[in-house]
């Protein structure tokens, strides 16, 4: 019976999440770069709220293609999910985890401008700012899946996990995308850059699918242990 093979709901969500971190983190860092180029060479704080109005407004195209695309892989072992519920609330934890991740930096170009002091042009180690994407992704990860839980918890069982799980999903799926980006930036090309975050995207979008889709078969296990 299709319902019971838990094998086949973790490669589909796997493949869910690679694809839809793919395109939907993809056309979020495109649409936002336009805007944004666009605003640049406006100066004060409206620019900077702007700014961050764009990018938190952005990520409700990763929001719409990562939640269609899980809610296809993994409806038919959680048929009380609806479409609308778990896109709603992919969509809310989505902005609210742009909002944390975008929040301390315009904060801080908020006080430089205020302060007429520019800050210091030092690069941080690798290592660092690696570890910090770290803590960023455990920290959007549990604010993301919140939303998620909320619709999960009355419906399923066991999803109590799920916000651990997309805890340590995301721990391991930030630093790929820092990685990624500071990798994609040293390139000379237009087509090399896109073609290399396009294959970054992709892998974060395998690793987090990998970790947070063996959460998910275990709650579809307690799902037909229940049936049963």
């Amino acid at each position: 019976m299709r319902t019971k093979d838990t094998r086949t709901l973790w490669l589909r969500w796997v493949a869910a999440n690679a694809l839809g971190e793919m395109f939907g983190l993809g056309l979020t860092f495109a649409v936002g770069a336009v805007i944004l180029t666009r605003l640049e060479n406006q100066q004060g704080g409206l620019a900077i709220l702007i700014s961050f109005q764009v990018a938190v407004a952005c990520g409700a195209i990763e929001a719409t293609l990562v939640g269609l695309a899980q809610w296809w892989a993994m409806h038919p072992w959680f048929p009380r999910i609806t479409l609308s519920s778990w896109w709603l609330a992919t969509l809310i934890g989505a902005l609210a985890a742009y909002v944390l991740g975008y929040l301390p930096s315009s904060l801080m170009s908020l006080g430089e401008q205020a302060s007429q002091t520019p800050a210091p042009a030092a690069e941080p180690e690798q290592w660092l700012v690696l570890l910090l994407a770290a803590g960023l992704g455990a920290a959007g990860g549990a604010v993301l899946s919140f939303a998620q839980w909320l619709a999960l918890r009355h419906k399923v069982r066991g999803a109590s996990i799920w916000i651990p799980a997309n805890v340590l999903a995301w721990l391991v799926g930030m630093p790929i995308i820092f990685w990624g980006i500071d990798t994609a930036q040293k390139l000379g090309s237009m087509i090399w850059l896109v073609l290399c975050m396009a294959d970054v995207l992709l892998v974060t979008g395998l690793f987090v699918g990998a970790i947070h889709g063996a959460f998910l078969v275990r709650m579809a296990k307690l799902e037909q242990v229940t049936a049963a």
